[in-house]
């Protein structure tokens, strides 16, 4: 059950930050709006929001889960591996600081950042991509494992990070596109594919009792709808040309 999210507002730059969508610059009005709707389903899932200020230094920090892992025993500070992010998380450290007890960190040259990072039950998988590299990850093993939290590294092909490509709902159920949807290591649940013309919405969240879905991808609604599933759908237009999803928005715990 999660009570608390935390979520940092969008700074006047945001179209500086780093993409690879080739969908344009996001208009700054329309991802406020966004983002405000963002913050009001959240709320609707019954958290209490955290809202850290805009930090104009880094255009990318809406993207707030990248800086931390967290759960209901541990919060990990990362390590960014896009230098230009590098910083943001010195913030976050503090805020985690008013929830847990101890915060651990990935230290250099480790790289990781919580985009790559799906949690499954007690198990979480760890994806190897530009962003977090083999160093990261075997520190961030090695911490799970002090907390009782296996963990397993898959190597990404075709996604920036591991949670672009698949998502975790709960009950078995996996929303899985591009190459997850035949990974022999997620073989043992229920996979609910995602076509190609719907990617982007592979990125979901399961929040409590409903289920996050980005607006606009019909047929990803209906897969979920039927497996009983409450959704509230998010329109997020202007954080995919930034390369963002609804995981992206905020730490959740």
């Amino acid at each position: 059950m999660f009570r608390q999210a935390i979520i940092k507002e969008v700074s006047t730059n945001f179209q500086n930050g780093l993409t690879s969508s080739k969908l344009g610059e996001p208009v700054y009005k329309k991802a406020l709006l966004q983002h405000k709707n963002y913050t009001n389903a959240l709320e609707r899932c019954g958290l209490k929001i955290l809202s850290l200020q805009a930090d104009e230094r880094f255009p990318d920090s809406t993207f707030v889960e990248d800086t931390a892992v967290v759960n209901e025993d541990f919060a990990i500070i990362t390590n960014l591996g896009a230098p230009s992010r590098r910083g943001e998380e010195v913030e976050i450290k503090k805020v985690l600081k008013r929830f847990y007890d101890v915060v651990d960190s990935i230290e250099k040259p480790g790289t990781l950042e919580g985009g790559d990072v799906l949690r499954i039950e007690g198990e979480y998988f760890l994806g190897l991509s530009q962003r977090t590299n083999k160093k990261g990850a075997l520190q961030f093993k090695e911490i799970l494992k002090t907390y009782g939290y296996g963990c397993s590294f898959i190597k990404l092909k075709e996604v920036i990070h591991l949670k672009t490509g698949i998502a975790y709902i709960g009950d078995g159920n996996l929303i899985a596109s591009s190459e997850f949807i035949k990974n022999p290591m997620f073989q043992d649940f229920n996979i609910i594919k995602v076509d190609k013309d719907e990617s982007y919405a592979t990125n979901c969240i399961k929040v409590n009792n409903y289920v996050l879905i980005a607006k606009g991808f019909e047929k990803q609604k209906k897969s979920i709808s039927e497996l009983g599933y409450s959704i509230l759908e998010v329109n997020m237009t202007e954080f995919r040309k930034m390369d963002g999803g609804l995981s992206c928005l905020s730490l959740r715990f």
